[in-house]
């Protein structure tokens, strides 16, 4: 199980790049960054909408919706501002560059998330190999920007 784990997110994380390249091919025909971010969500909640019908999942009470934190709300915020950013960038960086500092931002942003155990997640103190690893990405950020 842990292997299916590791895969899917190998897999997921193979998807951001082809998402970057093909939303900015949809900022050409459609002219604005943010139109194919709305083009991207749009597909999205089709396609999660049939994946939830074709499961038969059963919709949550309203109380229990109403009863989550505030920050849990956000997720879609910071989804569009990420799909919108990256339609910008990537035809400007190109998608390597782009990518790469998305990494870089999320691998510094994780490190914090789970030293200080935000939102929830089990406590992980940044230790030397943690901040190495982190290190080790802005470098590569750095070399795939200068050559």
């Amino acid at each position: 199980m842990p292997w299916l784990l590791l895969a899917l997110a190998l897999v997921a994380g193979a998807g951001l790049p082809v998402q970057a390249g093909v939303n900015a091919s949809m900022r050409t025909y459609l002219g604005r960054p943010e139109l194919a971010a709305l083009v991207n969500f749009l597909v999205g909640l089709v396609a999660l909408a049939a994946w939830i019908l074709a499961l038969r999942l059963p919709w949550p009470e309203p109380g229990e919706v109403a009863r989550a934190p505030w920050w849990s709300w956000t997720g879609g915020l910071l989804g569009a501002f990420y799909v919108t950013a990256v339609v910008v960038l990537a035809p400007r960086l190109g998608v390597a560059t782009t990518i790469a500092l998305v990494v870089a931002g999320q691998m510094l942003a994780s490190v914090a998330i789970d030293h200080y155990g935000l939102f929830g997640v089990p406590l992980r103190p940044v230790n030397a190999a943690r901040g190495l690893g982190a290190a080790l990405l802005v470098a590569g950020v750095v070399l795939l920007r200068r050559y």
